[in-house]
């Protein structure tokens, strides 16, 4: 059985990792999958949302820590190996943030550590009651330094540093109030709900949609002046494609638009 699953329903790439007794970690096989197939996504114009689930009881509970521990037998006691290990974790999640494709994470049980950094690195999250979200590895003497860089760009700084150096978990309406996910919805709704969301966005112009991801993301690290700068050229850009000018012709004519794509 594959560890990452695929079934594409229409425009949207459902991706499930499958190592529910693993709880989902990311392990080096995990991450060599899901770069893979994102790689593969990101060619592919078909494509205009993804989705991303964890199969049993947990979303994912972060880095393996066993393959972690046998990492230290090198020579160098591990530094080449931890050093390789998360510049690929790195890569991935920068993967997803540059993906033309919006990605949703559909979280349940757990996302702890790179498990909740894969949560706030995600384009947009729904989560089932129920779900805690942590960064916990202080708790065993690791700071989550590479996971705070995504949640620390998701939520109040404050609450960020409070869970990086207490392990506190968050519930997933706190998850939520805090900005790290966008709804919370039963357990039985979870697949629906995060299906119907992709969908909505998959019924959007795709063009237009990748163009805005990438600016999106572009412009929050810009001081004010300079972003609206660019967005700006962004925006000039937008209003040349063909099928925005066929978008606002018929919004005018109060009928559907009739796009190329």
């Amino acid at each position: 059985m594959a560890i990452l699953e695929r079934c594409d329903t229409g425009a949207i790439a459902q991706l499930t990792m499958n190592a529910p007794e693993r709880l989902n970690c990311l392990s080096d096989e995990m991450l060599a999958a899901l770069q893979s197939e994102l790689d593969q996504i990101a060619a592919d114009p078909k494509i205009r949302v993804v989705t991303l689930a964890g199969a049993g009881k947990a979303f994912c509970a972060g880095h393996d820590l066993k393959q972690m521990t046998a990492g230290r037998t090198s020579d160098d006691k591990g530094r080449s190996y931890f050093a390789d290990l998360f510049q690929r974790c790195s890569n991935l999640m920068l993967t997803i943030q540059s993906l033309p494709q919006p990605v949703i994470a559909q979280v349940h049980g757990i996302a702890t550590a790179a498990g909740c950094q894969l949560v706030a690195t995600c384009d947009m999250a729904i989560a089932a009651e129920g779900t805690r979200f942590g960064v916990n590895g202080i708790n065993i003497g690791l700071f989550c330094s590479t996971p705070m860089v995504a949640l620390s760009r998701n939520i109040p700084r404050k609450k960020a540093f409070e869970m990086l150096t207490t392990g506190q978990f968050l519930t997933a309406t706190e998850a939520e109030a805090a900005g790290l996910v966008n709804r919370v919805v039963t357990p039985e709704l979870l697949d629906q709900e995060t299906l119907k969301l992709a969908e909505t966005v998959a019924g959007k112009l795709g063009s237009v949609v990748k163009i805005g991801k990438e600016a999106f993301y572009k412009q929050a690290t810009m001081p004010t002046e300079q972003a609206y700068d660019y967005a700006a050229d962004v925006m000039v850009q937008n209003m040349l494609f063909q099928d925005t000018e066929e978008g606002i012709q018929a919004f005018l004519d109060k009928r559907a638009p009739n796009w190329s794509q």
